[in-house]
């Protein structure tokens, strides 16, 4: 068995190799050119064809993951990167991986956890399409607000607030006074251009929910509802925010409790005890998918404005510890009721626990 340690960059591959007695036995870069790769890899498994890999997750892995995946890796290892030491260069990357890969060795071939390494959780090719098309349609919403923003900037630089024919001109009647609104010469160049790219982007938009809404609509293998369909009982889910949350979280039996999937998204409190001070938590630890905390802060509103008993949860929070605070419990909460939905394929049910937990005979009504 060997342990290979890869330190991944766009054009070239730092190399550790250590064999089963831990002595490295090899290090070198290799171009990342097809044919450099393959001899390479030639090479190596004249070694030993037995070999593990481990390396840090990047934008660009997909095709070296694949390539092990076809080599017949044993065990790919995919990790977050850690800090940036100061006295970091290539080799001393690729050596502290293969020092990480053969001392667990074990442990990460039964599948067991290693305290202390973040794994990364190698998705599916259909949840990498999923990501990959909601994180699109968010930058292109987040691309949107720029071009509008920049128009309302030249509209308030000459105070024509008073002059919109509608209360703002977000609307049909507003978009065409913009193209007739008499304007500088710079100004009206740079809103004509503005204009153009804010009819692109809702063409593009529309091009992007129209898939996002055919993806969210598949029918799942047990032709039961899909996880995106579950989570679309939730008041103010959408197919977007839906298939956003779904394809975040995977299997969810890869998260053992509700806690697990909270932490997973960074939402969990972070901790700072040391000697005799043991209660020193701080702020989330913000360790998680961005795009789903941005999501489940988007929910929040629709949230507090469907469910009662939410509701009145939050105004206790907010009374005693302030409204972000508030807002980040119930993101947490949220965190909670979906791994329940998820784990029991059962729908969001307004108002107090779903009926499989209800106990007092007490009323509480699902979501439509």
């Amino acid at each position: 068995m060997l342990y290979l340690a890869i330190d991944q960059h766009a054009k070239q591959l730092t190399i550790c190799v250590r064999n089963e007695a831990g002595d490295t036995v090899l290090r070198r870069q290799v171009s990342t050119r097809s044919e450099k790769i393959e001899a390479f890899f030639e090479q190596f498994t004249e070694r030993d064809p037995d070999f593990m890999a481990i390396l840090e997750v990047c934008g660009f892995n997909d095709w070296l993951v694949e390539d092990l995946r076809r080599r017949k890796c044993r065990q790919i290892v995919l990790i977050h990167p850690e800090k940036p030491s100061k006295k970091k260069t290539d080799r001393r990357d690729a050596q502290k991986l293969a020092d990480l890969l053969w001392l667990n060795r074990q442990r990460l071939a039964a599948g067991q956890v290693v305290r202390g390494l973040r794994r990364v959780y190698m998705v599916t090719q259909q949840e990498r399409e999923d990501r990959q098309l909601t994180s699109l349609r968010k930058n292109l919403g987040q691309r949107r607000i720029r071009v509008v923003n920049k128009i309302r900037r030249i509209v308030n630089r000459y105070n024509l607030i008073w002059h919109y024919p509608t209360k703002t001109f977000q609307t049909r009647a507003g978009r065409r006074w913009l193209v007739d609104v008499q304007l500088p010469p710079i100004d009206r160049l740079e809103m004509d251009m503005l204009l153009k790219e804010w009819e692109i982007c809702d063409e593009q938009i529309a091009q992007v929910d129209n898939e996002i809404a055919e993806r969210a609509s598949r029918t799942a293998s047990d032709c039961l509802l899909n996880a995106t369909q579950i989570l679309m009982t939730i008041p103010g889910v959408s197919h977007y925010s839906g298939l956003t949350l779904a394809s975040r979280i995977g299997p969810i039996q890869r998260f053992p409790r509700p806690r697990s999937l909270a932490n997973y998204f960074g939402l969990t409190p972070g901790c700072r005890n040391s000697g005799n001070a043991q209660d020193r938590l701080g702020s989330i630890t913000k360790q998680g998918s961005k795009t789903a905390r941005f999501i489940l802060g988007q929910l929040v509103v629709h949230l507090l404005k469907h469910d009662p008993k939410m509701r009145e949860w939050y105004r206790r929070i907010k009374l005693r510890r302030g409204s972000k605070i508030g807002r980040v419990a119930v993101m947490r909460r949220m965190t909670t009721i979906i791994w329940h939905m998820l784990t029991y394929r059962e729908p969001y049910t307004i108002g107090g626990p779903p009926p499989r937990l209800r106990k007092d005979g007490a009323s509480a009504a699902p979501a439509a």
